[in-house]
């Protein structure tokens, strides 16, 4: 935008001064003024701008944070999140499969239903089967993103085949 008010204002002056005297400085300071003001119009209209998509953003923001909390009251029970969520890809109840199977997540937590809830929030280490965290880890983002009621849920149904 500047780059085109400089050569508007080239252009003005180069022309202006073909006429030569006083008149074409005069001019010449006219033009000048009003490429200023149209470069200050512009600036605050970009200045308005940025702060309606500051606006925009922000409520974007806080209507992701009620749908979230919206899901929270989503009132199903820890076996429809657990399947839900597709967790049942890799668990299955007792056998071993890509991941642990219910029965030993249950056996390896027992006592510990906090450290499995901070697990799946991904604020804890995996305790039970260590290397494959690196592949369940992606879909670890999907209970990050849950409401801890549906969280505690999930731990719960595990927790349901010790």
């Amino acid at each position: 935008m500047r780059t085109l008010a400089f050569f508007v204002l080239a252009a003005l002056m180069m022309g202006l001064s073909s006429c030569g005297g006083n008149e074409s400085k005069s001019k010449v300071n006219q033009a000048t003024e009003t490429v200023k003001q149209t470069a200050n119009e512009v600036k605050e209209a970009a200045s308005e701008a940025a702060e309606k998509t500051k606006e925009a953003a922000s409520t974007a923001v806080e209507k992701t944070k009620e749908a979230v909390q919206t899901a929270a009251a989503s009132g199903k029970d820890g076996k429809t999140l657990f399947t839900d969520s597709g967790c049942v890809a890799c668990h299955k109840e007792a056998q071993k499969s890509i991941g642990p199977s219910l029965k030993d997540i249950a056996a390896a937590y027992a006592g510990k239903e906090d450290q499995m809830f901070n697990f799946l929030k991904g604020k804890g280490e995996a305790i039970v089967d260590p290397p494959q965290f690196a592949v369940m880890q992606p879909n670890l983002e999907i209970t990050k993103k849950m409401a801890d009621e549906d969280v505690k849920a999930i731990v719960n149904y595990i927790m349901s085949f010790k």
